[in-house]
C-alpha cells in the first residue's frame, strides 16, 4: 500500500500535543496507558475510541465472533469488518457492535459475513497491526485490502472517523445494520436519506440485551455522489455512500448515537461535535482522560508499574456508559422515555463482578459519577421492580447470581453518600432481598436453597447472604433496628451448608442431606453446585462475616490454617471447569471474582504479613504490560480495579463496611482527589523485600487500625505508612 505524506505529519501534530500536555506543568497521564494490555488471553478489553464512561465505544470490529473476541478485538487476529459504534470490555458473553462503519474501494462486494479463507468475501479487510495507534481517545488503522487509513475519535456521545482515500471514483462508506456478532441478532431497522451529506436510522436487536434500541444520525464531510440501501425481507442492512476520491483525500464522518430517537442522536451530535475539527476533538478526548486519570496521582521509579496502574485505571473507566440523550432524556427498564432525572443516567452494570472493588474505587476517586450510578440503579428498581443484576442498554440480562444491586446501594448509604433518596434506596434493597424468584423463595422456605431444587445454589445462596449482611448494615445506619436483625440472621444461611466433617460449603439437598459424591477440586461450567468455582474457592465467599467463619472451623487458628492449605494444594481442575477460573495459586483463581478479597482474610485474622506476601506476589506475576496481561476476563473494570486498590494499599473486603483493610501499597507517593481535598499515602522505604507495614501515622497521629476508614479518605488528609523487610508479630494490629 502507498505511503501517505500527510498521515505521518497529522500523527506528529496529534503527538506533539500530547507531548506538549506532558510539558505544560502538568504530567500527562495517558502517556502510561497502553490500550492493548489485555487484548491477548481471555482478558477481552475493548481496543478503540472513547471518552471516560461515554456512550460510544467506537473501535473495530473482527471476523470472529467467539467468546475470546467479546470486545470485538483479539490481539491475535488483525481482521476488520468495520468500526462498530458501541462495545463491551472483558465480558465473557459478546453483545453490541452497533452501527458498524466500513471505508472500502472498489464494487465487487458482497452484503455479507466476511470469510478470512475468502479474501473477496464480505466488506471485511486485514489491518496493518505494524501502523495500528491506540492511545486514549484516539485509534488509527491503515485496512490493507482498500488502501484507506482509517483514524477514530469521540465524545460521550459521538463517533468521529477520518478516512484517508486513495484515488479512486469508486470509494465508499458502508453502514452495517446486520452485524451485531453471533449473540445478537437485528430486528427491526431503518436507514433514511436526509440530504446530500446526511443519513439517520436505527437498529433495534435482540441478543443478551432482549430489546436493545439505538438510533443514529450520521453526516458527511463531503457530499456523496450516491447512496445505495441493500435491504433483505424488507429490512434495510446496509447503505453505501459513494465518492469519488483523489489520492490522500480525507473524508470526514460524524455519527452521534441515542437510545430514545433519531431526533435526540442529531441534537446529541450537534451539540457535541458541530463542526469538523478531528485533531481537536481528538485532542479534547486526550485532555478529558487525563483529567481523570490524574485524580489518582502515583510516584514511583517503577515503569512498568506506572504502565500497568494507569492502564487499568483507564480500563475502569470504559463503563458505566453514558445511557442518556444531551438533554438528560433516557430510555428506562419499563422500555418507556423518560425526561431528564437531573442526573446522568448510566448503563452497562455488571454488578456480580464491579460490587467487589471497582464500585467502591468510583466512590472513592469518581463520588459525583457514584452518586449518579445509585440514582440510576433507583430509577432502573421503579421501573422493573427490583435493583439491576446484570443490566445492559436498558434491558435486564439476570445474569450471574445473586443481589448484587444490593451491596453498592447499601454502600452508599454506609458511606454517608447524599444526592440520592436513602429512604427509596433502602425500600429497593429491600424488595429486591424479599423477591420470592431466583431461588430466593427456597432460600424463604428451607433457611438455604436445597442443591436438588437449583442449580448453583450454593453460590446462589452465598451471594444472597453477602447481599443480606450489607443490607443489614444499612439498616443499623438508618436506625431500622428491626430489619437490621433479620437481615443480619438471613446473611448467617451459609452455616446451614457447611460441612463440618468435610469442611467445606457445600451442596445441601432438601431433606437436609449434603450430596454423596464431592469433590472441592470439581467444578463443571454445565451445572453444579457453584458458579464458575468450586469448594475450594467458594468456602471462603463470607466476606460479611469472617468471625462466623471462624466458628464454623472450630476458631480462628483452625480457619487460618484451611485458609493457608487454599495456597498450597494441588492446581488442578476437576471437571469441566469453566475457562473464567484462571490466575491459579493452588486453588485460590484471581481470574475470577469470588476469589478477590480472600487473600486480604489473613489481615483480618491478624496475619497481615501473610495478606502483605500475597497481594505482592499477585500484584507482581499476574499484571503485567504484554497483552495477555490480565490472568483472567477485565470483567467490565473489576480485575484493573483489584490492582489499582490493592497497589494504594488497601481493599474494602466487606461489602457495604465503609472500612478498607491494610495490604501492601507499592507507591512512594499517592494522592487521590477526595472531596475533602486530597489524601495523599506516603509509603516509606518501600521495595520489593520491605513489602511489610510496620506503622502507620494518619494527619500525623498514630494509627492502629488494620483498616482505613471510607470517610477518612474522604474528608482528605496524610497517611504516612512505615514499611519494613521484617513481618510484624504474631497478632500485630487489630483484627476484627
Amino acid at each position: 500500500m502507498k505511503e501517505l505524506s500527510n498521515i505521518s505529519t497529522r500523527f506528529l501534530l496529534i503527538f506533539t500535543a500530547s507531548f506538549l500536555l506532558g510539558c505544560s506543568g502538568e504530567v500527562n497521564y495517558t502517556r502510561y496507558v497502553d490500550p492493548k494490555i489485555g487484548t491477548g488471553g481471555h482478558g477481552h478489553v475493548f481496543v478503540g475510541a472513547n471518552v471516560p464512561f461515554g456512550f460510544v465505544q467506537l473501535g473495530p470490529t473482527s471476523i470472529p465472533q467467539e467468546w475470546d473476541w467479546c470486545s470485538g478485538y483479539h490481539d491475535s487476529d488483525s481482521t476488520v469488518i468495520g468500526f462498530s459504534h458501541t462495545h463491551l470490555s472483558g465480558t465473557g458473553i459478546g453483545d453490541l457492535f452497533d452501527i458498524t462503519v466500513m471505508p472500502v474501494v472498489g464494487d465487487s462486494l458482497t452484503y455479507a459475513r466476511g470469510r478470512e479463507e475468502d479474501q473477496e468475501s464480505g466488506l471485511w479487510s486485514y489491518a496493518d497491526r505494524s501502523r495500528e495507534v491506540a492511545k486514549p481517545g484516539y485509534y488509527s488503522v491503515p485496512l490493507t485490502r482498500y488502501g484507506v487509513i482509517a483514524e477514530l475519535t469521540a465524545t460521550e456521545r459521538v463517533g468521529m472517523h477520518r478516512y484517508t482515500f486513495p484515488k479512486s471514483d469508486d470509494a465508499g462508506i458502508v453502514f452495517d445494520l446486520r452485524n451485531g456478532g453471533c449473540w445478537d441478532s437485528t430486528t427491526e431497522t431503518a436507514i433514511e436519506y436526509v440530504d446530500s451529506v446526511s443519513i439517520r436510522g436505527y437498529r433495534f436487536s435482540r441478543g443478551w440485551a432482549d430489546d436493545q434500541k439505538i438510533y443514529f444520525y450520521a453526516e458527511f464531510s463531503k457530499p456523496f455522489k450516491d447512496l445505495y440501501v441493500h435491504s433483505e425481507n424488507y429490512m434495510p442492512l446496509y447503505a453505501r455512500a459513494d465518492f469519488d476520491t483523489t489520492e490522500g483525500e480525507q473524508i470526514l464522518l460524524k455519527v452521534g448515537l441515542s437510545p430514545v430517537s433519531m431526533e435526540g442522536a442529531y441534537e446529541n451530535l450537534q451539540a457535541e461535535v458541530p463542526g469538523w475539527d478531528f485533531d481537536g476533538t481528538a485532542e479534547a478526548a486526550e485532555k478529558v482522560w487525563n483529567d481523570e486519570l490524574s485524580r489518582i496521582r502515583v510516584t514511583t521509579d517503577d515503569e512498568e508499574a506506572l504502565k500497568i496502574f494507569y492502564t487499568a485505571l483507564y480500563h475502569t473507566m470504559t463503563a458505566p456508559a453514558a445511557f442518556c440523550d444531551i438533554d438528560g432524556t433516557y430510555r428506562g427498564a419499563d422500555g418507556k422515555i423518560h425526561g431528564d432525572p437531573g442526573y446522568e443516567t448510566y448503563t452497562i452494570f455488571s454488578l456480580w463482578d464491579t460490587y467487589r472493588a471497582a464500585m467502591p474505587l468510583y466512590s472513592i476517586f469518581q463520588p459525583e459519577r457514584y452518586a449518579d450510578m445509585i440514582n440510576t440503579m433507583l430509577a432502573i428498581y421503579k421501573e422493573q421492580g427490583k435493583l439491576p443484576v446484570w443490566h445492559l442498554h436498558g434491558c435486564e440480562t439476570d445474569c450471574m447470581v445473586g443481589n448484587p444491586g444490593i451491596p453498592p446501594v447499601a454502600d452508599a448509604i454506609v458511606k454517608g453518600f447524599g444526592g440520592f433518596d436513602h429512604e427509596l434506596a433502602f425500600e429497593a434493597m429491600k424488595a429486591s432481598a424479599l423477591r420470592p424468584d431466583r431461588g430466593q423463595q427456597h432460600r424463604m422456605e428451607y433457611g438455604y436453597i436445597p442443591c436438588d431444587l437449583m442449580n448453583e445454589s450454593v453460590a446462589y445462596d452465598l451471594e444472597y447472604a453477602l447481599a443480606d449482611g450489607a443490607l443489614a448494615n444499612a439498616a443499623r445506619i438508618m436506625g431500622k433496628e428491626e430489619d437490621y436483625r433479620y437481615f443480619l440472621d438471613r446473611s448467617r444461611s451459609y452455616t446451614r451448608l457447611f460441612d463440618p466433617e468435610l469442611r467445606f460449603i457445600r451442596g445441601k439437598d432438601s431433606k437436609g442431606r449434603f450430596r454423596d459424591s464431592y469433590s472441592p477440586f470439581s467444578s463443571d461450567h454445565r451445572g453444579d453446585d457453584y458458579c464458575e468455582g468450586n469448594g475450594w474457592q467458594y468456602t471462603w465467599l463470607v466476606p460479611h462475616d469472617i468471625e462466623g467463619l471462624a466458628e464454623c472451623f472450630g476458631g480462628r487458628d483452625q480457619l487460618i490454617c484451611k485458609l493457608d492449605s487454599l495456597f498450597t494444594v494441588s492446581s488442578v481442575l476437576e471437571g469441566n471447569a469453566s475457562p473464567d477460573i484462571s490466575g491459579l495459586i493452588g486453588q485460590y483463581a484471581h481470574g475470577n471474582e469470588p476469589s478477590h478479597h480472600i487473600l486480604y482474610i489473613y489481615a483480618m485474622l491478624g496475619q497481615p504479613w501473610k495478606t502483605a506476601d500475597k497481594v505482592r506476589e499477585v500484584l507482581q506475576t499476574l499484571y503485567t504490560t504484554s497483552p495477555d496481561g490480565l490472568c483472567g476476563n477485565e470483567d467490565v473494570g473489576q480485575m484493573s480495579a483489584w490492582y489499582i486498590m490493592s497497589a494504594l494499599g488497601f481493599y474494602e473486603v466487606e461489602p457495604a463496611s465503609g472500612r478498607y483493610w491494610f495490604g501492601s501499597p507499592v507507591f512512594d507517593r499517592a494522592e487521590i482527589q477526595v472531596p475533602g481535598g486530597t489524601f495523599t499515602i506516603i509509603t516509606k522505604d518501600n521495595s520489593k523485600e520491605n513489602r511489610y507495614i510496620r506503622s502507620v501515622t494518619l494527619n500525623g497521629e498514630p494509627y492502629t487500625e488494620g483498616y482505613i476508614g471510607h470517610k477518612d479518605i474522604a474528608a482528605g488528609g496524610e497517611l504516612v505508612i512505615q514499611m519494613g523487610k521484617d513481618r510484624p508479630a504474631a497478632d500485630a494490629g487489630k483484627t476484627l
